[in-house]
Order: structure tokens, then C-alpha cells, then sequence
């Protein structure tokens, strides 16, 4: 949860309290990262179990918006329905989020230690985004 950068709350439709618990673990994600906005998708797994459904879409959408209009999708992965879809809505959130985030590096090319020029500063650069490129994962909890 430290090192993710959004996070798809799923819960079934025919189990109420699998979305109750999802309560706790949003207030932890929110608390753990700072932020009240962090991306996040509400999802509701099994939609193709209708007959089955113990929430109802009104009560999900009401925690979504409760939560500061979070996007609820319904899901089924057998059906393999919007699957797809929450993956690029919290892939969304994430880049509208990093593209808001005030970039620092400006700041750190004004307060360039002596004896270092700008050559220093591009191949220390590349080599950041590399490793960072490198280290990059997706952790599904």
C-alpha cells in the first residue's frame, strides 16, 4: 500500500459485508498516503450473479460518492465485462494525478552543487529514469 499509486477496491454483489469491509481499508489508504484523493475504483465483482445480488447499485453508488465520487464500475470475470475498463480508469487517475504533481526538478537544477555542469546533471537524469523505469511493477493485493 506504501509504494502503490492507485488501487481498485473490489468487493462481490452478493456479499454486503465484503463492501462494509472495504470502508476500512479505503480510510487506511487515504490515512497511510496523506491524501484524500488518491486514485481509486470501486468495484463491484460477480455482476453476472444478478440473482444472487445483495447490493444493490444505489447502495454502491452511494459509498462511491460518499467517498468523494470515487468511479464504481460492476465487473464480471467470467464474463470478462469491464474488466478492462477499471484498469484504465485508475491508470487515468494515476497519470492526471502525477501530471498535476508540482515538478521539483527545476528547483534542483537552480541549487547545482559546484563542480557539477549540465552533462552531469542529463546523464544522472537518464540514469534515474531508468532505474525508475526498471523498478516499476504492478502489485495486485
Amino acid at each position: 500500500m506504501k509504494t502503490g499509486q492507485g488501487f481498485l477496491l473490489v468487493f462481490s454483489i452478493t456479499s454486503m459485508s465484503s463492501l462494509n469491509e472495504l470502508n476500512e481499508l479505503r480510510d487506511q489508504l487515504v490515512t497511510l498516503k496523506d491524501d484524500p484523493d488518491v486514485p481509486i475504483v470501486l468495484v463491484g465483482n460477480k455482476s453476472d450473479l444478478e440473482e444472487d445480488r445483495e447490493v444493490s447499485r444505489a447502495r454502491a453508488f452511494a459509498v462511491s460518492q460518499a467517498w468523494g465520487n470515487t468511479p464504481y464500475y460492476e465487473t464480471s470475470a467470467r464474463r470478462r465485462a469491464n474488466v478492462n475498463e477499471v484498469f484504465v480508469d485508475v491508470c487515468r487517475q494515476i497519470i492526471r494525478k502525477d501530471m498535476l504533481r508540482p515538478r521539483t526538478e527545476h528547483a534542483y537544477r537552480q541549487q547545482r552543487r559546484p563542480g557539477y555542469d549540465d552533462y552531469d546533471d542529463e546523464r544522472r537524469s537518464v540514469r534515474r529514469r531508468r532505474r525508475h523505469r526498471r523498478n516499476a511493477q504492478c502489485t495486485i493485493l
